[in-house]
């Protein structure tokens, strides 16, 4: 890995990322193919909404039976990959690192192109300051979701931070591009420091003696 740098300036990332709900068309590809249906239901509190639904309405209230009911939409087969990743964002949140990254690991072997989980990932490792891991997710993340900005701009903070400026900088340029006005305008101090820095690096490297 390369040279380990502090930021210019004084940024943080966007933290974890939740699954939202998912088009009722998708399947989710863990289904499909390696699990028979169960005959067995639970009895559900709304007749239109899936367990995975009820979890998620759950979660987005801030209530503590949501990882319960995110456990019964794995056990019954219902969006499991997103079900693992909204899991490991709580048990992340109570400080159970461990079990988030257990959990974040199991999205992916369910769903290996799992955006959110991959993110989610990279924000870990990022906290843990294995910033090699952190890359690699991020860059898994853009690479399966390439019109999520925000883990272009995570991914030039890790490339920022690991002294890789070009990456960095083009990672952020395509963080501006997606992003709103106001969130775009949050990088411009960024980008603008990491383009002198790398123009500072580029002449001093030019008048070395060889």
């Amino acid at each position: 890995m390369g040279q380990i740098l502090k930021l210019p300036i004084r940024v943080s990332k966007f933290g974890l990322r939740r699954v939202p709900k998912r088009n009722k068309n998708v399947e989710d590809p863990a289904q499909l193919q390696l699990f028979p249906k169960p005959t067995a239901r639970i009895l559900r509190f709304g007749s239109e909404l899936s367990l995975f639904e009820q979890a998620l309405m759950l979660d987005e209230k801030g209530d503590s039976q949501a990882a319960d009911f995110y456990l019964k939409a794995i056990a019954e087969l219902d969006c499991v990959a997103d079900a693992y990743c909204n899991l490991g964002i709580i048990e992340s949140k109570t400080g159970r690192t461990a079990k988030a990254l257990d959990h974040f690991t199991n999205s992916l072997k369910h769903d290996p192109r799992h955006s959110e989980a991959h993110f989610n990932l990279g924000n870990m490792y990022f906290e843990a300051e294995d910033f090699r891991l952190a890359q690699l997710h991020y860059e898994m993340a853009a690479e399966f979701e390439p019109s999520f900005a925000n883990v272009f701009f995570n991914l030039a903070l890790v490339l920022s931070i690991t002294n890789q400026l070009e990456g960095a900088i083009n990672a952020l340029t395509r963080y501006q591009q997606m992003a709103s006005g106001d969130q775009a305008r949050v990088a411009d101090d960024l980008l603008d420091k990491l383009r002198k820095t790398l123009t500072a690096s580029k002449t001093s490297r030019a008048g070395r003696p060889r």
